[in-house]
């Protein structure tokens, strides 16, 4: 890892600066950052002062008025920080990995996998999907959130919602919407844990990799891989893995309305998918058990789920849409 005399704001670094993160400037990404630089310095014994973080503003966080299917995908929330990791400006990058792209660089190398937090969504504005008023408007801007809610309320009404999570608490103050979804995950980080009504996964399937830090380095520095290495845990990174192979078997992009949830029991591995119609009218379901590290499985289930999914669901899929 490099120690710079500053970056490239110009803020001073000092000489025992051990690692520099690359975040995202959102309250949330923040607080992931410094749950990273935690487990960093309990690792290694470093102080906190000893690893940098060195905040972006992405390009997801600066457009908000349009879906970011429309605009460039998950992308947009990585592309300033694959940059600077590129560049050798950052040791590594946190991300949500929910929100990072499911094919990365091979130049990067996904070091760890934190402990994954909690896996659900949370419902704000109801007690619960048949408790939203009929006829009512849900803002979201997740393909698997609308599909899945118009799969189960085929008469609620779906608006666009995107910004962080104070930004759509606003906007649902506001009156642009009766209920939203955000990540379980995401308010406990900001403190917010008992907002809303958390959906039970019988009920409700998560996105891939929900409530899971990662952190990625540049291959071919090979301190920093073994530094964040050190925290990596392991059941995580399997359930993570596995549902990232899934998508990628998939052929999904960020249109594609699929859910999935993957949960790790000792040496074993239980994966639930649905793909849907945009709509919510068309549903597929399946699901698998399976060994850790067998990614044979994931791929295998989403053979299965494709073989059997209809056309109104196959177009977003497999590359196409």
């Amino acid at each position: 890892m490099s120690q710079p005399d500053h970056n490239e704001s110009g803020a001073h670094a000092g000489n025992d600066i051990r690692m520099r993160l690359g975040t995202r400037e959102s309250p949330l990404a923040m607080a992931q950052a410094y749950e990273t630089r935690r487990r960093l310095c309990e690792a290694h014994g470093w102080t906190e002062e000893q690893v940098e973080l060195v905040p972006v503003r992405a390009s997801g966080d600066k457009i908000q008025d349009r879906p970011l299917a429309e605009i460039g995908g998950k992308a947009l929330w990585t592309k300033e920080l694959d940059q600077w990791l590129g560049e050798g400006r950052i040791d590594a990058a946190v991300h949500s990995l929910k929100d990072v792209e499911t094919i990365r660089p091979d130049a990067f190398a996904m070091a760890a996998i934190l402990p994954r937090a909690d896996k659900r969504d949370v419902l704000i504005g109801a007690d619960s999907i048949a408790a939203i008023p009929a006829g009512a408007k849900v803002g979201t801007s997740a393909p698997r959130r609308a599909a899945q809610l118009l799969n189960q309320r085929p008469d609620l009404e779906v608006v666009m919602f995107r910004g962080n999570v104070a930004t759509r608490l606003a906007k649902l103050q506001a009156g642009e919407a009766d209920a939203t979804f955000l990540a379980a995950a995401g308010l406990e980080r900001l403190g917010e844990k008992g907002i809303g009504m958390p959906l039970e996964h019988a009920d409700w399937i998560p996105a891939a990799s929900q409530g899971a830090i990662g952190i990625e380095c540049a291959l071919e520095n090979k301190e920093a891989v073994a530094a964040v290495a050190a925290i990596d845990h392991a059941p995580s990174r399997a359930e993570v893995l596995a549902e990232r192979t899934l998508l990628e078997a998939l052929g999904g992009t960020c249109h594609s309305p699929v859910a999935v949830l993957c949960e790790a029991d000792d040496d074993t591995l239980s994966m639930r998918a649905a793909l849907y119609s945009p709509d919510g009218a068309e549903k597929v379901e399946g699901d698998v058990r399976f060994a850790i590290g067998n990614m044979d499985a994931p791929k295998m289930l989403a053979a299965r789920l494709l073989s059997s999914a209809s056309p109104g669901i196959l177009t977003h899929f497999g590359g196409a849409g």
